[in-house]
């Protein structure tokens, strides 16, 4: 069976979505964005051909784990952005 770009082994696209996101937002503090943004901005296209569901659902779990927080536009759309009073620690 083939499998094809958009699937990955047990959460292995996922991990790889969030050390990205992470990483942007360590390097970029004071960064914030929609998921569209996010997807369109921070994740270069050509690498990351992910679907919006798969990436929302990263940023969901790391506003859940508390490395993010996120706040609700007017319009309705979602802004994400790095949670300063979390004590993780940055990536490398």
């Amino acid at each position: 069976m083939t499998r094809h770009p958009d699937q990955s082994t047990a959460g292995g696209g996922e991990m790889e979505v969030e050390r990205s996101v992470l990483a942007y937002l360590h390097s970029h503090p004071q960064a914030a964005d929609t998921l569209r943004g996010i997807v369109n901005w921070w994740l270069p296209r050509q690498r990351y051909e992910i679907s919006c569901l798969r990436i929302e659902h990263v940023l969901d779990r790391l506003v859940a784990e508390g490395l993010l927080h996120r706040d609700e536009l007017p319009d309705g759309e979602v802004l994400y952005a790095l949670n300063r009073q979390a004590t993780s620690s940055q990536p490398n």
